[in-house]
């Protein structure tokens, strides 16, 4: 068994090594908007009881209009990892898969562990008749790395001449539904959505799937009933129906407000996807340990030690914090 990978919100953790009251950190490790709208009122049904059809298919009709779908109606999820956990059930023993990275680890973490060979390319050019599924995250975590839907487009149709699967993940999709594929017919095509991370209601657990009937109805098959909540699918419901424009744009402002700050402090950003920006910088793991000894917690990569992931302050006053923490930082002299 693989062991596990250390995401981001680990303030517990943190807290246990370097101090202080977990709510009196600055958690700057996810990629979540810290923003999240009012919540609406939740009908005391979806409390009360089991969630069914008709509370399931009005998020679905919701979730059709809002990720454009086309005929496509979006299954709803306990969160996409639940649904990551099961890609290795579409495919055959000595099925070889390929991950576009560095990207989200539990991709590869998953296949792994279920005993498939599994290739890190760098490009997509890289992609083979050998491979039986090919994984994109777009925009992708943690570097931003963009897509564009022509070139995922003439991929799926590739695979699809072999009878292999393209998963495309658009969790920070919502900030540039210009790269979105959701209204893509291809049938060897696979999309996550994340709604918590947009939203900011990650605690929900709540995602969709976007792909050909067959694929959603056995991803439902191997949930089970009643995989998502009552009341998840309640706020589905509304907040996709709502206007996202001032989360759209809340996000945007927060986002130039943490580059002025990161570049403010000469640090040079490598990308970013609206809800996350990477830094590249030698120095990188000692400034992570730097900014959580002032209660910052940022997100370092094992395998990239340049590598630092900054997640946006939910106001002014974290970016000053944030500003006075990287101000007293003095890199080591080599």
């Amino acid at each position: 068994m693989s062991a596990p990978i250390d995401h981001g919100g680990g303030l517990a953790a943190a807290a246990s090594i370097y101090g202080g009251r977990i709510e009196d950190w600055l958690d700057l490790s996810t990629g979540i908007n810290p923003c999240p709208p009012p919540l609406p009122e939740i009908p005391p049904r979806a409390w009360h009881r089991l969630p069914d059809r008709e509370l399931e298919h009005a998020a679905r009709l919701a979730a059709q209009s809002y990720y454009r779908s086309g005929l496509r109606l979006p299954l709803p999820v306990p969160g996409t990892q639940s649904v990551i956990q099961m890609l290795p059930r579409f495919l055959q023993p000595g099925a070889r898969i390929a991950v576009l990275s560095p990207t989200y680890g539990e991709y590869a973490r998953v296949f792994e562990q279920a005993g498939f060979t599994l290739d890190r390319i760098a490009d997509l050019d890289a992609v083979t008749q050998a491979h039986n599924l090919v994984i994109v995250v777009n925009p992708n975590n943690p570097d931003g790395r963009r897509q564009s839907t022509s070139r995922l487009t003439q991929l799926a149709e590739d695979l699809g001449r072999s009878g292999g699967y393209l998963v495309v993940d658009e969790a920070f999709g919502d900030t540039r539904p210009d790269l979105s594929l959701a209204g893509s017919a291809q049938s060897n095509l696979i999309i996550f959505r994340s709604f918590g991370k947009f939203f900011g209601l990650a605690g929900i657990r709540l995602g969709f799937v976007i792909a050909d009937h067959s694929i959603l109805a056995q991803f439902a098959d191997w949930l089970g009933p009643w995989a998502v909540s009552g009341p998840a699918l309640s706020l589905a419901t509304r907040m996709l129906t709502s206007d996202v424009s001032p989360l759209q744009d809340s996000i945007a402002a927060r986002c130039d407000a943490l580059h002025a700050v990161l570049r403010g402090a000469g640090l040079s950003i490598r990308g970013d996807a609206g809800l996350l920006t990477l830094v590249e910088d030698e120095w990188a793991a000692d400034l992570h340990s730097h900014l959580c000894r002032h209660h910052i917690l940022t997100r370092k990569f094992d395998y990239r030690p340049d590598w630092l992931r900054f997640g946006l302050a939910a106001d002014p006053s974290g970016d000053r914090r944030l500003a006075e923490a990287l101000a007293m930082w003095r890199k080591p002299q080599p």
